[in-house]
């Protein structure tokens, strides 16, 4: 299978866990029998220094051709001080919207060895398996207008949906629930917004089209609080732009680490953007210690959602696991007796247990 993959490394540290990535790619290529081109191109703040703009008519068009982009890291301090129209995160942001990727999917599943590492006491999170679906092209971040007025003393934030905008993304998580645990919750502020009261209707309305399905509604602020104190109660959590942002981020502290942590921002037909939930760390850039699971894990998401690749997806995934258990960590992390490693070398590990597992495999199946 030949597929096309453009790879935006973009800020801070992105450039050294895209060169993860990379090797990654091939490995799983080389073991699998794939063929996967790769092409870069340029986001956010390196492309502001060299076009003038977040997001480059090339990077778009290149986007636009490719079976699947893989995003490292956007932003930072350098560019603090820009116009909001020009600040790398407009990069990030206009990308979805000119692909039209508006689901966000973000898995929030602990490993057992960094257990100790969340902030959370170990028998409330042990077990916890959350994949989190947030709609990504629409709500607050998109209205218009959007602006200041009465010469800067009132200021307006606009809500807008579209019924299909929200049919699609709530299918999208039906859709889900059935490949996991068949439970929904859709999370909403019913009790005060219009926006929230058409949500959950469209929710109850699709119900029908999902029997096999559970469903519960659960108001924002409830369920920010049971993130934190009952996580194991939640299967796949499916919420609007402003809201999704904000409980995926507090659920990536379950983990004990954001540099574990992958999502996808996908679109109907397959073809998707995956990459990493931590920011571009400016402070660490350039020093070899990042973490670059989080991007590998990314892979593997690209690997299982754009092109169907359960097994390999499955099998990069069990190489980030044993190297967590082999107690390999970087300095974001904390394991007890452990070896810290770089960027670099945690790569290797991944990539020694990915081509030694392979191997096992096709041993294996020449005797059975």
């Amino acid at each position: 299978m030949n597929k096309h993959i453009v790879l935006l490394p973009g800020d801070g540290v992105g450039k050294e866990i895209m060169n993860s990535a990379k090797q990654v790619l091939r490995a799983v290529a080389s073991e699998f029998g794939h063929s996967f081109t790769l092409q870069q191109q340029e986001i956010g703040g390196t492309a502001i220094d060299q076009f003038d703009t977040p997001l480059p008519e090339a990077t778009v068009e290149a986007c636009q051709e490719a079976d699947a982009i893989l995003l490292g890291a956007v932003g930072g301090e350098k560019w603090d001080e820009l116009p909001a129209e020009k600040r790398p995160e407009k990069g990030l942001l206009g990308i979805r919207k000119e692909l039209g990727l508006f689901a966000n999917l973000r898995p929030i599943k602990g490993f057992p060895s960094l257990l100790h590492a969340s902030p959370l006491k170990e028998h409330i999170i042990d077990g916890s398996d959350i994949l989190i679906i947030r709609e990504l092209t629409g709500g607050l971040y998109f209205g218009k207008p959007s602006e200041r007025q009465d010469n800067g003393d009132a200021v307006v934030d606009t809500l807008y949906y579209r019924r299909d905008e929200m049919e699609r993304i709530i299918d999208k998580a039906f859709q889900s629930a059935r490949l996991r645990y068949n439970h929904l919750t859709s999370v909403d502020k019913a009790n005060v917004l219009e926006s929230s009261r058409m949500w959950r209707e469209i929710v109850n309305e699709k119900s029908k089209e999902y029997p096999d399905v559970v469903v519960e509604h659960e108001l924002v602020d409830a369920a920010a609080m049971k993130l934190i104190t009952q996580p194991n109660q939640f299967d796949v959590m499916v919420t609007e732009n402003m809201f999704g942002d904000i409980l995926s981020d507090e659920a990536s502290v379950l983990t004990g680490s954001l540099g574990m942590l992958p999502s996808a921002s996908v679109r109907s037909d397959g073809v998707g953007l995956y990459e990493p939930v931590h920011g571009s760390a400016p402070d660490i850039a350039g020093q070899g210690i990042a973490n670059p699971l989080g991007t590998i894990l990314s892979v593997a998401l690209m690997l299982r959602h754009s092109f169907q690749m359960e097994e390999e997806a499955s099998a990069v995934e069990r190489a980030v696991r044993e190297c967590l258990e082999q107690r390999f960590y970087t300095a974001d992390l904390n394991i007890a007796n452990g070896q810290l490693v770089s960027t670099e070398q945690m790569t290797e590990a991944v990539l020694d247990n990915l081509t030694v597992k392979s191997v096992s495999d096709s041993i294996c199946s020449m005797y059975v």
